[in-house]
C-alpha cells in the first residue's frame, strides 16, 4: 500500500507538468483565435458587466479565478515544492539544503546523458511511426474503399482497452517460452531456438517501441481523419477536372490542408511519449540492463523505488525544463507553418 501511494503521487506530479504543456498551446491557440471572437463577446458581455458595476478586467479576472485556483492548487504547488526538493538531498530520514549538488551531480554522469539521448531517440522515433502509421490508416479511411466500415472497427480497440491490459498482452506476446511471438518465429522456421525479445538489449528497446506506437496509432488516426475530412471537395474535383492523379492531389491538396494538424498532433504526442510510464515499466522496468531505461523511469527509480527525493525531483526538473523548451521551440514552428498555409 505504501509504495501504491508513493505511486500515485509520483503519478500526480508527472500529470500536473503535462497539464503546463497543455495551457502553453491552449494560450497560443487562444492568442490566435482570440482576436476573432472579440468584438462578439465584448457585445454580449457588456450588459453584465454594466449590471455588476464591474470593469472589463475585473470581470475577466472573476471568470477565470476558478481555473486560476484550480492550476495553482493542482499545478503550482507541486511544481514548487518540487523545485524545492531539488535543491535538498530529502530521504525519508529527513532533508537538508545542499544546493545545487544534485544538478552538478545529474551533469557530471555520464550515464544521465546516454539517459537523456535515449529518450529523445525513443521519443522521435516513436512519434515518427505514429504519424507514419496514422496518415496512412486516416487516408484509408478517408477513401471510398470496400472494407472502410471494417478498418474503423479494427482501428479503435488499442485506444479503447486500458493500456495495462494492452501493454500485458504485448508482454505475453514478447515471452521467449510461450508468447505467440516466438512461436511464430519457430513455426516458419526463421529461428531456431526460443526468442526472449525482452531479455536483449537491443529487442527490448524496439519491442517497446511497437508496444507504444500500437497505443498511440489510433489517437493519431482519428485526429489526421477529422483534418482531412475539412478539406474542401472543391479542391479534389478541381484539381480533378485540370487531370491530376490521386498521389498528385495527395500531395498537393491534402498534406498542404492537414499540415498544421499534423505538426499540432506531432508535438502533442511528442510530449506524451517523452512522459510515457507505464507501456515500458509494465513490459521492462527499464531493463534489460537500462537499454529502455527513459528519464521518466530513471526519475522513478531514484525518486520512488530508492526514495531519494532530492535527486529524484532534480530530475523532475530537467524533465520539466527539456520539454519546456522543446514545446517553445515547437510552438514557433507551429506558428511558422501556420502563416506559409494559411490557417487560422
Amino acid at each position: 500500500m505504501h509504495h501504491l501511494a508513493d505511486f500515485l503521487a509520483f503519478g500526480i506530479i508527472l500529470a500536473a507538468f503535462k497539464l503546463i504543456f497543455g495551457i502553453i498551446i491552449y494560450l497560443d491557440d487562444s492568442l490566435n483565435s482570440g482576436g476573432r471572437h472579440c468584438m462578439q463577446d465584448s457585445g454580449r458581455t457588456a450588459p453584465i458587466m454594466a449590471r455588476s458595476g464591474l470593469s472589463e478586467a475585473a470581470f475577466a479576472w472573476m471568470l477565470i479565478s476558478p481555473a486560476l485556483l484550480f492550476i495553482g492548487v493542482i499545478v503550482a504547488w507541486p511544481l514548487a515544492e518540487t523545485i524545492r526538493l531539488s535543491f535538498t538531498d530529502a530521504t525519508l530520514g529527513g532533508e537538508s539544503y545542499v544546493g545545487l549538488a544534485n544538478y552538478a551531480a545529474l551533469m557530471a554522469s555520464p550515464k544521465f546523458y546516454d539517459t537523456v539521448a535515449r529518450t529523445f531517440y525513443w521519443m522521435f522515433l516513436s512519434v515518427s511511426l505514429k504519424l507514419i502509421m496514422g496518415l496512412i490508416g486516416a487516408t484509408l479511411l478517408n477513401a471510398a474503399i470496400p472494407g472502410k466500415a471494417l478498418f474503423r472497427i479494427l482501428v479503435m480497440p488499442p485506444w479503447v482497452i486500458p493500456v495495462a491490459i494492452g501493454v500485458i498482452g504485448w508482454k505475453w506476446m514478447y515471452n521467449g517460452y510461450f508468447g505467440l511471438i516466438s512461436g511464430l518465429l519457430q513455426e516458419f522456421g526463421l529461428v531456431q531456438d526460443r526468442v526472449a525479445l525482452l531479455a536483449s538489449k537491443t529487442s527490448a528497446f524496439y519491442s517497446a517501441v511497437v508496444t507504444d506506437v500500437w497505443v498511440g496509432t489510433p489517437m493519431v488516426t482519428l485526429f489526421l481523419l477529422a483534418a482531412m475530412q475539412g478539406v474542401s471537395r472543391d479542391l479534389y474535383e478541381a484539381a480533378w477536372v485540370d487531370g491530376a492523379g490521386r498521389w498528385y492531389r495527395f500531395r498537393r491538396i491534402t498534406i498542404p490542408q492537414i499540415m498544421p494538424v499534423i505538426v499540432s498532433m506531432a508535438l502533442l504526442s511528442a510530449i506524451w511519449t517523452f512522459n510515457s510510464f507505464e507501456i515500458i515499466w509494465i513490459l521492462t522496468e527499464g531493463g534489460p540492463r537500462g537499454a529502455t531505461t527513459t528519464l521518466i523511469i530513471d526519475t522513478y527509480k531514484v525518486a520512488i523505488s530508492s526514495q531519494r527525493f532530492g535527486e529524484g525531483a532534480a530530475r523532475a526538473v530537467v524533465i520539466v525544463t527539456l520539454l519546456a523548451l522543446f514545446s517553445l521551440a515547437y510552438l514557433y514552428f507551429l506558428n511558422r507553418v501556420n502563416r506559409y498555409y494559411g490557417a487560422k
